[in-house]
C-alpha cells in the first residue's frame, strides 16, 4: 500500500481533521482516507437545492468574495512565471 506525506498543512485544517476523526471515532489516517474516498465518488456529492436555484450573479458574487490563495504560501511558484518560462522555450 502507498504512503502519503502532507507538508505545510494549515493548523486550522489539521484541527478540523482531528475533529472529524474524533466525531466518527476514526484515527487521523482513517479520517484522511475517508475524506479522499468520498471526494472521488460523484454519487455521494450532494448539491443543496438552495444552491441549485441561485441566479448566476449570486454564484459569481460568492466566488469573487472568496479569499485569494497565494501559491507561494504552499511553496508553489507563481503561475505567471511558469507561463512565461513555457512561452520562452
Amino acid at each position: 500500500m502507498a504512503t502519503l506525506q502532507i507538508e505545510n498543512l494549515p493548523d486550522e485544517l489539521y484541527s478540523r481533521l482531528q475533529g472529524l476523526a474524533s466525531e466518527k471515532k476514526l484515527t487521523l489516517n482513517e479520517a484522511v482516507i475517508y475524506l479522499l474516498e468520498i471526494s472521488f465518488e460523484p454519487d455521494k456529492v450532494t448539491i443543496e437545492p438552495a444552491q441549485e436555484s441561485q441566479p448566476m450573479s449570486a454564484i459569481l458574487k460568492r466566488i469573487r468574495s472568496r479569499l485569494r490563495v497565494n501559491p507561494s504560501d504552499f511553496g508553489l511558484m507563481d503561475s505567471t512565471i511558469l507561463i512565461a518560462e513555457d512561452r520562452n522555450r
